[in-house]
């Protein structure tokens, strides 16, 4: 909670530092609000973007428009709208029982930690820095653990949840095992716990995270999608052949960035594939599109 509890007090700390209209904006909005309140909007967020974003892709999807479909990675594999719904409704209900939970439970490290909520707000190159930071952390520590998941224990008794998918849809991205949400929200949330911030950069760094895993997921493979000038991003396309292979794969762990796949030696399985498919077929998109897996 902010320390200025009356207008006075706020006009005259707005005076003497010429508050941006953000900042502005930001007192209004949060100075009656707790920090436990305001730490709990991230779980709002995400299912407010997980219910929004993935909605382009299966209007896409449910309306079989051919000139957007000839993008689909899969484009033997159809999903229904009860199919999606399905999809839908259990990762909600896996957000209400462990991503919820995690929030409340975390709230005083992110105190301890100093996640602020005060004034003044981080600028844009604060924002550019910790968030690169933060992906980059998580990306590497994703790496491992998605490696681990995919051993026979850990595959068979939890990862194989989210592999119930070889042909991902946006709304498949959160798609998994309770237990793997738990394991995998210690990467994305040691970055702010290193290198903490404004609860703002806090709520932006899930909710990309979050966007990045439902165009990951999408099934589609846009020419035109900004992320493809992204240097070393994988994409739709590299971890559609991941859940493609399914528990077979052992290659494209990564999570957002391909760097360590080409570090570790775990890109050459699919690198192979994909010359030799490039060679047979000119018309060549995915090295999955002409095979029907669900």
């Amino acid at each position: 909670m902010l320390p200025y509890q009356t207008l006075e007090e706020y006009s005259k700390y707005a005076l003497a530092r010429n508050l941006t209209f953000g900042e502005t904006l930001w007192f209004n909005y949060s100075a009656k609000k707790s920090d436990f309140v305001l730490h709990c909007h991230n779980t709002l967020f995400l299912c407010l973007f997980y219910s929004i974003a993935p909605i382009p892709f299966l209007l896409i999807e449910l309306s079989g428009y051919k000139k957007l479909n000839k993008y689909k990675i899969q484009p033997l594999v159809k999903r229904t709208f009860l199919e999606m719904f399905k999809c839908y409704k259990y990762v909600m209900w896996t957000f209400i029982i462990a991503v919820g939970p995690i929030q409340i439970i975390s709230y005083p490290t992110i105190k301890w930690l100093g996640i602020r909520t005060g004034l003044p707000l981080p600028s844009g190159w604060e924002l550019f820095w910790q968030l690169l930071v933060y992906v980059l952390i998580e990306d590497y520590v994703s790496y491992w653990i998605h490696k681990w998941l995919h051993c026979k224990w850990a595959y068979e008794n939890i990862h194989k949840v989210h592999h119930e998918y070889r042909t991902p849809i946006g709304l498949s991205a959160p798609y998994a095992h309770w237990a793997e949400i738990f394991i995998l929200g210690f990467p994305a949330f040691l970055g702010p716990a290193l290198i903490p911030g404004h609860i703002i950069t806090y709520w932006l760094w899930f909710i990309l995270r979050q966007l990045e895993a439902i165009e990951t997921h999408s099934g589609y493979d846009f020419p035109w999608s900004p992320t493809k000038y992204i240097p070393f991003y994988g994409g739709p396309e590299y971890h559609d052949y991941h859940h493609y292979v399914g528990g077979r794969s052992q290659c494209n762990y990564a999570s957002v960035f391909t760097y360590c796949d080409y570090i570790y030696g775990t890109y050459k399985g699919y690198q192979y594939k994909k010359r030799i498919y490039e060679k047979i077929n000119p018309t060549y998109t995915s090295i999955a599109q002409n095979y029907k897996v669900d």
